[in-house]
């Protein structure tokens, strides 16, 4: 820059704010915006006491733009709600922003600098805080399957209003306080049984909600014991007209039961909008479990009978014949004609619930007009019907006296779903619509983690290919989520899914490093495997299951796609931040004390910290996910920090000088982010540099302002 003189109006740029806010997303803050967006009339402004001017919202006006225009009733009308002992403090627990950080662990990851892939070790309720900036609408899917409410223990933080505190003392990152908080647990002799459970979900599922995007979707695992509970919250969370589906899973008959044996669980499914999955067109589809061994032997009996159809078709069905009543492909031996598109099975030409066209079809052979079904042709003109018969999609019977019947191939023609998308993909093989029961025995996955970790060593995990089904059923690409992780099912399921060639997966998988118990026998077990918490068997899986992966693949990929398969983790646990809080004094503090406090804020930045552990508190502060690529670049002999391809820059050295400041003017970027410390209580030096940026920015519009801030 020119002109860098600023005696005269230091302190006029200085009274610029340039500190970096600390927090996580404020959540009402948030609602608010959105608010103003649907109903900008119902905000005015008031007069406060001492006559300042403040925004604030006229309910009444809002309850009458949404038609309620009823006269106003006391507080205590009837109305349908849920409530319960604490909601009103998980409500307050939920707009409390959180002051933590995620810590990176490189030691913990694998291929920490190129995955995608997330794994968080600490209370869930702290990191959806902390992730609401980062990922705020982006998430695709979540997946959760938390603690039940069985009466055995479950933990969660006791005290609203100290959750990070809580956590930390729990985790072993802080000495325990005099006041002894720690995680409590819940019993069924307890009177607040089911509320002490709601309590703990209420505020995980709100901040979830705020993750989906326009198009997500969540499924929530659950038993008897609270899903009534769950689905009546849930419905207040994301709206009764979000509901998708309560899904059961059979897991198996237990014997031993006096009356009735319950071996099923419940998933709850939610939408974040059905209005946009009705917007987008979404249609959700799944290969048909044994087409695909259905065409592979259909292509080889085309390759060893060529042209002819009808000894492809007699063996096939010989071949059906003979398979077990296990095997998945079974099911679909109506598939047993052929023709040159494939092994293909009858189905209805007539239209669905009756007052379909009836125009004429002529047969081939008679030339007379065939019998038309009584509910009327499936195809709404004779253009359309034409064109399926010119695709050879029809099939005609002996003469006009039938109707004649439509072609179902196990590999749909391409075009013949330009006018009936029903149930079939002409870009792959025939798919179907999930049923709402899912059965799969609880023991098939007990016994893949016990061969997979070389021992049982967690209890009752989920079933990493029913998860994989789902997640490829509704999630084409995307992150998905899962923030009660346990033994990490949800990412050897993506994992398989990225080896499958679904590239456009990432995973974000939260644990608590829940301590594993001597008294419990898999708890035992994995102490004496090394394993401290459930996170680190979290972990250990992941690791396991992507080098097997790796391995089952080894010489089937080129490099290329090696590269490209994401089988990494990054690791980050949660801590407090690493920049110093201020504490508002008590009104009894000592002097000497106050002092003492100023003295620790002269440079707020933990000096046990390392630049790597600054660097992705700010990124996650201002709103860039972890998994961010980060270039180290040197403008001007200071070591920089760039993300977001260069529009994100950060120096965290403890010297700064003008030559740096030009440099980053130069680069341009939307962001320029320094230490505070680095100015070293020289304000002329800063009010130089806010100068520079304020006079760039007075010479620029739009995106080609920069944002300077300082922490």
């Amino acid at each position: 820059m020119a002109d860098h003189d600023m005696n005269n109006t230091s302190t006029d740029y200085l009274s610029t704010n340039t500190q970096l806010n600390g927090d996580s997303l404020n959540i009402s803050e948030q609602r608010k915006k959105e608010l103003k967006q649907l109903f900008p009339g119902v905000f005015t402004e008031t007069k406060t006491e001492d006559g300042k001017l403040v925004e604030s919202i006229d309910f009444e006006r809002l309850k009458a733009e949404l038609g309620q225009f009823s006269e106003i009733y006391d507080n205590r009308r009837e109305r349908y709600a849920m409530d319960w002992p604490g909601k009103k403090d998980t409500l307050r627990q939920i707009q409390e922003p959180s002051r933590a950080t995620l810590k990176p662990c490189r030691e913990e990851s694998v291929d920490f600098d190129s995955t995608e892939n997330l794994f968080i070790e600490g209370d869930n309720l702290e990191v959806l805080k902390l992730l609401q900036k980062s990922y705020y609408g982006a998430v695709k899917m979540i997946y959760i399957d938390p603690p039940y409410n069985t009466g055995k223990e479950f933990i969660y933080p006791d005290n609203f209003s100290e959750s990070l505190d809580t956590y930390l003392e729990y985790a072993g990152l802080k000495e325990v306080g005099g006041e002894g908080r720690k995680f409590s647990t819940n019993s069924q002799n307890e009177g607040r049984f089911h509320s002490k459970w709601l309590n703990m979900m209420y505020p995980r599922l709100y901040l979830a909600r705020n993750l989906l995007r326009e198009d997500g979707v969540i499924f929530i695992s659950i038993d008897d014991n609270e899903v009534e509970n769950l689905r009546r919250m849930c419905d207040e969370i994301f709206g009764e007209e979000n509901h998708i589906a309560c899904l059961v899973w059979e897991k198996g008959r237990k014997n031993d039961a006096k009356l009735f044996s319950v071996g099923h669980e419940y998933m709850l499914v939610y939408a974040r909008s059905m209005s946009k999955l009705k917007e987008f067109d979404t249609v959700w589809r799944e290969e048909k479990p044994g087409a695909k061994e259905i065409w592979d032997k259909y292509v080889e009996l085309r390759q060893q009978y060529g042209e002819s159809d009808s000894n492809i078709e007699k063996t096939l069905q010989k071949w059906f014949s003979d398979l077990p009543k296990s095997h998945p492909s079974k099911k679909w031996s109506r598939y047993k004609r052929v023709d040159k598109h494939g092994p293909w099975r009858d189905r209805d030409i007539t239209w669905p619930g009756g007052g379909g066209a009836t125009y004429d079809v002529i047969h081939p052979i008679t030339k007379r007009a065939c019998a038309v079904p009584e509910a009327g042709w499936r195809f709404a003109n004779p253009e359309e019907m034409s064109r399926q018969i010119k695709l050879g999609l029809v099939e005609f019977r002996e003469d006009h006296t039938k109707p004649p019947f439509r072609k179902a191939h196990i590999k749909p023609v391409i075009g013949e779903l330009e006018a009936d998308n029903e149930e079939d993909d002409s870009d792959g093989l025939a798919t179907q619509v999930r049923g709402s029961c899912i059965y799969k025995q609880s023991q098939v996955a007990v016994k893949y983690l016990r061969n997979l970790l070389d021992g049982k060593l967690f209890d009752n995990p989920k079933d990493h290919i029913e998860l994989k089904r789902l997640i490829k059923y509704v999630a084409d690409d995307g992150i998905i989520l899962d923030f009660f992780a346990g033994s990490g099912s949800t990412g050897e399921a993506i994992y398989e899914l990225l080896s499958e060639g679904n590239n456009e997966l990432q995973f974000i998988l939260v644990q608590l490093p829940e301590p594993n118990l001597q008294n419990d026998k898999t708890g035992n077990q994995a102490l004496k495997s090394g394993y401290e918490t459930i996170a680190d068997i979290t972990k250990e899986r992941l690791r396991r299951a992507g080098a097997k992966i790796r391995s089952e693949l080894d010489g089937q990929l080129d490099l290329a796609d090696q590269q490209n398969l994401d089988l990494g983790f990054k690791v980050f646990k949660l801590d407090q931040s690493n920049f110093k809080q201020w504490q508002a004094p008590s009104k009894d503090v000592s002097n000497d004390e106050l002092v003492r406090q100023m003295e620790l804020h002269i440079d707020p930045v933990n000096q046990d910290a390392s630049q790597e552990d600054l660097l992705y508190e700010i990124l996650l502060k201002i709103g860039v996910p972890p998994t961010e690529k980060i270039e180290k670049i040197e403008l001007a002999g200071h070591p920089v920090y760039g993300a977001s391809e260069g529009e994100i820059l950060i120096h965290l050295e403890k010297h700064t000088d003008q030559a740096l400041i030009d440099a980053v003017l130069d680069k341009q970027p939307t962001q320029f982010i320094c230490l505070d410390s680095a100015f070293h209580g020289n304000e002329q030096m800063k009010a130089n540099a806010v100068k520079s940026f304020a006079t760039f920015n007075q010479e620029k519009v739009g995106i080609d302002r920069i944002d300077f801030k300082t922490v």
